[in-house]
């Protein structure tokens, strides 16, 4: 049985449904173009040893982002270096990590940026104090520990002692982390270490309560800042570290790293802005070396600084993070980002589309308006008995096509007309 609608009917059915197809289209696409943008639920960041003040530090990460439902999993390194190995391997799962500056570089490590520096990091050199009848330089026969292999302290503490001719070659190395180095110095089992941590680490404190050790200063800190320009001088001031005992003794001139928050380029965006806050929160209170609100700061010592991160330095947080949650203002953002493009050509498509359709109805009537003024003319200019038929069955085929013309019923009134 054949469709009784006229053609034109069935044409405007089919436009529809071709119209409700591209529609679904376009809903899936914005769909899979989102769930591929929303950021991930677990992150893995690479810190130091177990109960190194890196570990402890992002436990506190840990917990800020537990708040906003994204799991942050720790993942115990022996150091600075060996985290930079992790975030250049791509079959590692780890995407964010601490790193002391001096160990990496753009040209070493494209693939990563910094997020910005946290804290400073002195390098400290402890030592026994020795007997009357015991020689006070270091170096051939001394019992040493400069860190551990694929840690920030290992790679520093052979190029300082190198810079200041000390070899450590005649030396009895032992590799060690921080806080074994230093039980060993306490127990005097070792005569001198050098470790990199943060004065707060507990392992700082209670060296420079013992009264059996004695915390060297680095004299000619200036000429290795200059050499090294990824090294910054400080001064710790006397007593700051007990008071009450007066230790250290005297004012101590440092030379210290900063560490970073590195992560991999690719990160997500909203992950990026979720470290940043979480470094402003823990890092952002005052210390004995820094100001309240110089870190997290804007360096980008050894890396280049993400974009975000540059962002988030100039303006704060994103609008929708500030006024949404985590994960709402995460799923708005990339579906922001594919609509308003979209929006902005389907918008003047919209405006557009009714006039071409306004045209199309026209067209459609107008033709039918251009012959019957041919027939009209022809009849003006004379009817003959041979022509007159040929004529009205003209007329007649022309009724017939205004007949089953399909016009919208804001329309109809000019079809009127033309009958």
């Amino acid at each position: 049985m054949k469709d009784p609608s006229p053609p034109s009917s069935r044409s405007n059915r089919r436009w529809q449904a071709i119209g409700a197809s591209a529609a679904i289209v376009l809903v899936i696409a914005i769909a899979i173009l989102v769930s591929r943008s929303l950021p991930p639920n677990t992150v893995v960041i690479a810190t130091d040893q177990e109960r190194g003040i890196h570990s402890q530090i992002a436990q506190r990460y840990q917990q800020i982002f537990a708040r906003h439902g994204v799991r942050l999993e720790l993942l115990a390194t022996k150091g600075s270096v060996e985290n930079v190995k992790l975030l250049c391997d791509p079959r590692s799962e780890v995407s964010v990590a601490f790193v002391q500056s001096g160990v990496t570089s753009a040209a070493e490590a494209p693939e990563l940026v910094s997020l910005g520096t946290l804290f400073y990091e002195p390098f400290w050199l402890f030592s026994r104090i020795p007997q009357t009848d015991q020689p006070r330089r270091f170096g051939e026969g001394q019992r040493m520990s400069f860190g551990i292999p694929g840690s920030g302290t290992y790679k520093h503490g052979r190029e300082l002692a190198a810079a200041v001719g000390m070899d450590l070659s005649r030396a009895q190395m032992r590799d060690l982390d921080a806080v074994q180095a230093g039980e060993a110095l306490m127990r005097g089992e070792i005569d001198l270490i050098g470790i990199m941590l943060p004065l707060e680490a507990p392992i700082v404190h209670q060296l420079f309560v013992d009264e059996s050790i004695q915390a060297f200063e680095w004299t000619r800190a200036d000429a290795h800042v200059a050499l090294r320009p990824y090294l910054s001088k400080l001064v710790l001031p006397r007593g700051v570290a007990d008071l009450p005992r007066d230790r250290p003794a005297k004012d101590l001139t440092l030379v210290a790293t900063k560490t970073s928050l590195v992560v991999r380029s690719d990160l997500h965006p909203a992950i990026q802005y979720l470290l940043l806050d979480a470094a402003s929160e823990v890092h952002g209170g005052p210390g004995v070396f820094n100001k309240a609100g110089q870190f997290p700061a804007a360096e980008p010592i050894d890396l280049p600084l993400s974009t975000f991160a540059l962002e988030y330095y100039r303006s704060g947080q994103p609008f929708l993070q500030r006024h949404l949650p985590f994960w709402l203002a995460a799923l708005t953002t990339p579906l922001l980002m594919v609509l308003i493009p979209v929006v902005g050509i389907l918008y003047p498509l919209f405006r557009l589309v009714p006039e071409l359709y306004k045209w199309y109805v026209h067209r459609g009537i107008f033709r039918l308006y251009s012959e019957l003024k041919f027939l009209e003319a022809e009849l003006e200019v004379g009817v003959s008995d041979t022509t007159a038929g040929a004529l009205s069955e003209r007329l007649q085929r022309l009724e017939v096509r205004a007949d089953h013309l399909y016009v919208p019923t804001g329309y109809m009134y000019m079809l009127y007309t033309l009958k």
